[in-house]
């Protein structure tokens, strides 16, 4: 049997989508990449990190929302809608905003950050320390070296 191609999943943590919440589209892109198999390695569905931030800001077992994704395999809307009827959740303004703060201002661990400065190429002292920035150089190297090794073969 032929394995499926890999998908990196390049929707920002920054990315809000009509809920307002950022960080949700790209959790939702990742736990249905690997629900079917094509999350590549290195990648992690419903984690704590910016997962649980979100999920657990929102009062969204994540337990729960990574099976339903998937269960369900449900479309990003249907996601949202699921997520809106839970038991429990706080999707006021409010709530939202005071989640998507503590998003922004979640910096990588020392270790994590000096390692994705020196593969995208970029000195030690650079001034880019928070989470969402930083994931979003390692992804773009990882498709960048996805796509060149595709075309050297």
């Amino acid at each position: 049997m032929m394995e499926m191609e890999k998908i990196i999943p390049l929707i920002s943590s920054g990315t809000e989508g009509p809920l307002g919440l950022k960080h949700l589209p790209r959790l939702w892109i990742k736990t249905l990449l690997s629900a079917t198999g094509r999350l590549p390695e290195g990648y992690k569905d419903i984690r704590p990190g910016f997962d649980f931030i979100v999920l657990e800001g929102l009062g969204v077992n994540p337990d729960s929302a990574r099976e339903f994704i998937f269960k369900d395999r449900p479309a990003y809307l249907a996601f949202e809608q699921w997520i809106r009827e839970q038991p429990g959740v706080d999707v006021s303004r409010e709530n939202i905003l005071r989640t998507n703060e503590v998003l922004v201002g979640r910096m990588k661990a020392p270790e994590a950050r000096l390692e994705i400065l020196r593969e995208s190429g970029l000195p030690e002292d650079t001034p880019i320390k928070d989470g969402i920035m930083l994931n979003n150089l390692d992804d773009w190297k990882s498709v960048h070296d996805q796509v060149t090794k595709r075309e050297q073969s």
